[in-house]
C-alpha cells in the first residue's frame, strides 16, 4: 500500500470586512499551518486569484492548479489543489460547475446562491507508480437542493473521470455528515461512484474538536462541515481536525483544516 497525506482547508476569501483578520494579516500563519502538516496533496477553498498567487509563493514545493468559479478563469473564488511536485506527476485535470450545465463556465445550479465548482486531478506517484484522483469541492452555503444535486452530480462525473482509479473527494460541503448530501455520497444503492466518510471508517479515533468552523478567536460548536470521503479501495488510517492557532492565539481562517492519512492500492 502507498501512504498519502491529504489536507483540506477553507482559507476564507479576502475581504476588507475582516479588518485585522483580512488575508494580508493571516496568510503567513496559514501557510505555516500547511507546511507543518506537510501534506502530499492539499485542497483549498475560497481563495481569490491573488490569494492563490500568495499560496504559490509561500508553498513553492507544491504545484497549485485550479481556476475561478466565474465565467472568466481568474475571477471569483477558486478551489485549487496543491500537489507535491517532487512526488506526483499531474496526468489529467478538469473543472466542472455544480449545476445542470456542468461544462458551462459560471453556471449556477438549482437553488444555489453562487456558482460552485469542482477541481479534479489525476496524479501518478512517480515512486510507486500508483495513481489516484483527487476532487476538491465547495458546495453552496444556501441551496439545500443544490447541495443534494451536487452530490449526485459528483458521483456520476467522478465515475467517468476516475475510470478504475481510487478517488478522494474532499472540501467544504456546508453540511454535517448526517445531512442528505453526505448520505447521498455514501449510499451504496445510488447511481455513480460510491464513497465512504473517512471519519466513519478511520482505523484510529478521530482527533480534534467536533467542529471545523471558527470566528478566528473561538471554535463554533456543532459545525463539522469540512469532510474527506474516499472510494472503498482507499484505506483511512487517521483523520484530524487541526486547531492550530497563530502567535496571537487566533485561528488563521474561519475554518479548521482537516488532515487525512490514507493508503492507496498499488
Amino acid at each position: 500500500m502507498t501512504a498519502l497525506r491529504l489536507l483540506t482547508y477553507n482559507v476564507r476569501y479576502d475581504t476588507p470586512e475582516d479588518g485585522d483578520r483580512s488575508w494580508e494579516h493571516r496568510r503567513d500563519a496559514l501557510a505555516d499551518v500547511v507546511r507543518s502538516y506537510d501534506p502530499d496533496v492539499v485542497g483549498f477553498q475560497e481563495p481569490l486569484a491573488h490569494q492563490v498567487a500568495d499560496l504559490r509563493e509561500r508553498l513553492p514545493d507544491r504545484r497549485i492548479v485550479g481556476r475561478g468559479r466565474a465565467a472568466a478563469p481568474d475571477e471569483g473564488e477558486h478551489v485549487p489543489i496543491g500537489v507535491r511536485s517532487d512526488r506526483f506527476a499531474l496526468e489529467d485535470r478538469e473543472t466542472f460547475w455544480l449545476s445542470e450545465t456542468p461544462d458551462e463556465p459560471g453556471s449556477v445550479g438549482w437553488d444555489a446562491d453562487l456558482p460552485r465548482i469542482a477541481t479534479c486531478v489525476r496524479l501518478r506517484d512517480e515512486t510507486s507508480d500508483a495513481t489516484v484522483v483527487h476532487c476538491n469541492v465547495h458546495l453552496d452555503h444556501r441551496g439545500e437542493r443544490a447541495r443534494l444535486e451536487s452530490a449526485a452530480l459528483l458521483r456520476r462525473r467522478l465515475e467517468s473521470f476516475a475510470a478504475d482509479d481510487p478517488v478522494i473527494l474532499s472540501g467544504d460541503f456546508n453540511c454535517e455528515a448526517d445531512a442528505p448530501p453526505i448520505r447521498r455520497l455514501v449510499d451504496a444503492d445510488a447511481p455513480g461512484l460510491r464513497f465512504r466518510d473517512a471519519r466513519a471508517v478511520a482505523s484510529k479515533p478521530v482527533e480534534g474538536p467536533g467542529t471545523t468552523r471558527t470566528d478566528y478567536d473561538s471554535l463554533l460548536a456543532g459545525m463539522e462541515i469540512d469532510h474527506v470521503l474516499v472510494t472503498p479501495d482507499v484505506g483511512v488510517e487517521r483523520v484530524a481536525s487541526c486547531a492550530d492557532r497563530d502567535e496571537d492565539g487566533r485561528f488563521p481562517s474561519d475554518h479548521l483544516p482537516v488532515l487525512a492519512e490514507l493508503t492507496l492500492p498499488e
